[in-house]
């Protein structure tokens, strides 16, 4: 029996990589009237077989089996004059004298738990209306929420169907109430009324640290844990054990997202898998994932294994695989969980083949530009961190780390300060900050390159960070709204976690990822707190001026041009922002944008001229009845000003 190392020296043969590269777009199985083909690469397998089944519970036995041919370049062919939709299979392959049980890396459906694909004919499991689904229009702004379905949806407090809460279907509902009475929105109605463009999803293919036959839904997972990467999750369907449900389902909200004004943004792990128990281990034994010299798993993501992205097939399969889900499921984008263990080619191939597709641009396509250790690469290939930006198509944006940590202090210190609360000597970072960090060497070719958030699922939301640093509530709630100032009037792409706009608490809990659905679940009683309702009314305003506002929201290259006469002094930043721009007028044609962290008033000279005061802390709906000062102006303690200038 051949170890991981014997297979490494196999797969490095160039000759061997040449003769079975195989380009085609048929690898997986496809269903249509009279015909059913299955397509399994795996050129070390001496025998194939294909295996049927009635369900897919994994305990059944296959009602028939059959062998599959096999063709060139490492393709298995099978075919039948007959659509055999509905039908579950799985293969047997003998691998070096070993029989191996595999589920199809390419499967469309699976079965519970996704032990088993499932045949399935995508035309027939489309929800009413599909046909006619397409994304919202594009707004000047795209303003990112992170969602987990479940998270999202479980708190009966919702007003979502009682079946349906933690489910796909809990998204096709766009007006939903609290306890489902009264004039508090929730759900997709709390999110359009903040101002929210685009929701982002966080993992809905199989994964498999959740038991999908669990009946009290009480186990909770975020997700990352890939098992099948083409399959929908099935713990979120109404039937985990019909594999139909989950693919109808989730169009179902797809397209509830869509008409309810929502471009949708799936959160993708093509860095590792949940285990090597997988379809893509047992067809192809240590192909796709990477191994030390030594032989041993790399385990640059922390979670055990690497995905070896830089190999040609494995290339072919993560594009593949987000193709796949972009014509199928319609998503708008794509969100790359530990992007920096992914290599540059395979996220530079991503962006192209989506342009060509569907437009420069029109998908989304940004990730987390870090590893969580350090991981061995099978070919001497640069990985999208964020040391190789420059390497990088202009059209794949990171979340900006240093944004984040430098307004609140660090995510990997609890204790650790930013810019709100009480960090000396940073100040020269907030202006970066504001220019998308477009300085002269600097990686990043334009705004669009670059995601700001203050949180997100991953360490602690931002009110449980700020209570860490700040034991007065008054203070604390204070540095929030700062907080949000800051980084929603930087250069760039907006982005935040799902609460934030309630002060999300997880008590403390910087990582959630397993802990019970109490701690994750989004208390929806908390948006109707007096105090929640005047943050949620101060981010409507913030959001809805930054829509009005080009000089933010450009994304050009030359975008960092618009700022300018940025200054500092200890605890203070301030700055001028062009804000012209011939397609989309503004009743403003500069800006000035001032923080104050201090606690204590700070006073600043205006350039000449008059100008109205848009936005502060207090209040960011001023821009609808704006008062006009000239001179002097005083901002509050722990407080921001926008002011322009017609």
């Amino acid at each position: 029996m051949k170890s991981a190392k014997d297979w490494a020296k196999i797969y490095a043969n160039e000759k061997w990589q040449q003769e079975n590269y195989y380009v085609g777009d048929d690898l997986g199985a496809q269903c249509k009237i009279g015909l059913t083909t299955i397509n399994l690469w795996s050129p070390v397998a001496d025998e194939v077989t294909v295996n049927f089944f009635k369900d897919g519970n994994p305990d059944t036995r296959p009602y028939w089996t059959s062998p599959m041919r096999r063709d060139k370049r490492g393709v298995w062919r099978w075919s039948l004059p007959e659509n055999m939709h509905g039908t579950y299979y799985d293969f047997t392959l003998v691998i070096d004298g070993e029989k191996h049980f595999a589920v199809d890396p390419y499967a469309k459906s699976v079965g519970v738990n996704g032990k088993r694909g499932l045949l399935i004919d995508m035309s027939l499991v489309r929800p009413d209306g599909w046909s006619e689904d397409i994304a919202p229009a594009r707004t000047n702004e795209t303003v990112i929420d992170e969602i987990h379905l479940k998270e999202f949806s479980y708190d009966p407090a919702g007003g979502f169907p009682e079946n349906e809460r933690g489910k796909y279907l809990a998204l096709t509902h766009a007006d939903t109430v609290l306890n489902g009475a009264g004039q508090t929105p929730t759900g997709l109605n709390y999110l359009k009324s903040i101002g929210i463009t685009h929701v982002q999803l966080m993992p809905i293919y199989d994964y498999g640290s959740v038991n999908e036959l669990d009946k009290d839904q009480h186990e909770f997972n975020w997700g990352y844990d890939p098992v099948n990467y083409n399959a929908p999750e099935g713990s979120y369907s109404s039937d985990a054990s019909d594999g139909m449900a989950r693919v109808k389902e989730l169009r179902a909200a797809i397209m509830g997202l869509h008409r309810a004004g929502f471009r949708v943004i799936m959160d993708v792990v093509y860095n590792h898998t949940y285990n090597l128990d997988n379809g893509l281990q047992n067809t192809m034994p240590y192909y796709y994932y990477r191994t030390t010299p030594d032989g041993y798993l790399s385990n640059g993501s922390g979670c055990g294994n690497d995905i070896a992205s830089e190999r040609s097939m494995v290339q072919k399969y993560i594009v593949d695989s987000v193709l796949y889900w972009t014509r199928m499921y319609h998503m708008d984008g794509f969100r790359f969980d530990l992007m920096g263990l992914i290599t540059v080619d395979t996220m530079n191939e991503i962006r192209r083949r989506l342009d060509n597709k569907y437009g420069r641009g029109e998908k989304l396509v940004y990730g987390e530009p870090w590893t969580a250790g350090q991981t061995t690469l099978m070919l001497d290939k640069p990985l999208a961190d964020k040391s190789n930006m420059g390497l990088l198509d202009d059209g794949i944006g990171i979340f900006e780390d240093d944004t984040r940590d430098s307004i609140k202090g660090s995510a990997g210190d609890t204790g650790g300060l930013g810019f709100v609360n009480g960090a000396d000597g940073i100040e020269w970072k907030i202006q970066n900050s504001v220019k998308a960090w477009r300085n002269d060497g600097s990686p990043f070719k334009s705004p669009a390159c670059v995601i700001n958030y203050v949180s997100a699922h991953d360490n602690q939301t931002l009110w449980d960070k700020l209570t860490a640093t700040t034991p007065d509530e008054d203070t604390r709630r204070r540095q929030y709204r700062l907080s949000v100032g800051i980084y929603l009037t930087c250069q760039g792409r907006p982005f935040m976690l799902s609460g934030e706009s309630f002060y999300r608490t997880k008590g403390g809990n910087g990582n959630s990822h397993d802990a019970p659905i109490e701690i994750n679940e989004l208390r929806w009683e908390d948006a109707a707190n007096k105090g929640c309702e005047d943050l949620a009314n101060f981010y409507r305003g913030l959001i809805a001026l930054r829509q009005q506002l080009p000089g933010l929201c450009d994304k050009g290259g030359f975008a960092h041009t618009r700022i300018g006469n940025q200054w500092s002094q200890p605890g203070a930043v301030g700055f001028m922002v062009d804000n012209t721009d011939d397609e989309q007028p503004s009743l403003w044609k500069f800006l000035t944008i001032v923080y104050n962290r201090k606690n204590e008033p700070f006073e600043f000279e205006l350039a000449e001229g008059e100008w109205q005061v848009l936005a502060t802390s207090a209040d960011t709906y001023l821009w609808r009845h704006p008062e006009t000062v000239s001179g002097q102006y005083e901002l509050g303690p722990i407080d921001f000003v926008i002011l322009g200038q017609k």
